[in-house]
C-alpha cells in the first residue's frame, strides 16, 4: 500500500528549497491543483519547475510564480501569463524554453532511463546553440538530454491503494511521463478504490512509479471561456 496523505500540506512538506519538481498538466487541464496550492502555502523557494507552461496569473503554477518561489522554469510555452512574461523580460527568472514535443520526449526518456536522444526540432535555431549536431541520412539532428526531477506532482482521476493510476481524457497530457520521471511521485486523485477494481489493461501509470497519494477535489477552472452570441 502507498502512503495516502491526510492533506495536501503534508504531501508536499518534504519538498525543500532548491528542489526540482515536475508538475503535470497542460494549461489548467490535469494540473494537481491542491498540491500546487499547498506548495504556495509552505513558501518553499528557489524551485526548478518542469512543466509545459506556468499556469495563468491567478491559478496553477502562476501562484508559485507570483509568490517568487520559482528560480528556474523549464517549459515550452510562456502563454498568457502576464507575470511570467514580466519576470522573463525583467531577468527575474531563469527560463529554458524547449519545443513541446522535445520537452515531452526529454521527460519520457528520463523516466525510461535513456540519457539522451537526437531530434531535428530546433536545428539551425538558438535552441541548438551549444548542443551536439549530427547528420543521419543527410539530415541534421541535435542531441537533447533527458529530464528527471526530485519530485513529480501529477493529477489522476482514479488510483487504487497500491498506486496504479487512471487519467481522465486530456489529463493524460504530461502526467504519465512525469510520473515515471520523478524520483518521488505524488499523485493527486479524485477517487481511491480497492486493489483489483481497476482492469490491468486500463491502467495508465503502474504503481511502481508512484510513492504517495492525495485524495482531493478540484475546482477544474477553465483557462479561457469563449462563447458566441445567439
Amino acid at each position: 500500500m502507498k502512503i495516502v496523505y491526510p492533506s495536501a500540506r503534508e504531501a508536499v512538506q518534504q519538498i525543500k528549497d532548491g528542489s526540482s519538481v515536475m508538475v503535470g498538466g497542460f494549461g489548467l487541464v490535469g494540473i494537481p491543483e491542491q498540491l500546487i496550492l499547498a506548495l504556495v502555502e509552505t513558501g518553499v523557494k528557489d524551485l526548478t519547475i518542469i512543466s509545459n507552461n506556468c499556469g495563468v496569473d491567478d491559478w496553477g503554477l502562476g501562484l508559485l510564480l507570483k509568490n517568487k518561489q520559482i528560480k528556474k522554469m523549464i517549459g515550452s510555452y510562456v502563454g498568457e501569463n502576464k507575470e511570467f512574461e514580466r519576470q522573463v523580460l525583467a531577468g527575474e527568472i531563469e527560463v529554458e524554453l524547449t519545443p513541446q514535443g522535445t520537452l515531452a520526449e526529454k521527460i519520457r526518456a528520463g523516466g525510461a532511463g535513456i540519457p539522451a536522444f537526437y531530434t531535428p526540432a530546433g536545428v539551425g535555431t538558438p535552441i541548438a546553440e551549444g548542443k551536439e549536431v549530427r547528420t543521419f541520412n543527410g539530415k541534421q539532428y541535435i542531441l537533447e538530454e533527458a529530464l528527471t526531477a526530485d519530485y513529480a506532482l501529477v493529477r489522476a482521476a482514479t488510483a487504487d491503494h497500491i498506486g496504479n493510476l487512471l487519467y481522465n481524457k486530456t489529463a493524460q497530457n504530461f502526467n504519465p511521463m512525469m510520473a515515471a520521471a520523478g524520483t518521488f511521485t505524488i499523485a493527486e486523485v479524485e477517487d481511491i478504490v480497492e486493489v483489483g477494481s481497476l482492469h490491468p489493461a486500463h491502467i495508465h501509470t503502474p504503481s511502481i512509479y508512484v510513492q504517495g497519494l492525495l485524495q482531493a477535489k478540484q475546482e477544474k477552472r477553465i483557462e479561457r471561456l469563449v462563447t458566441t452570441s445567439s
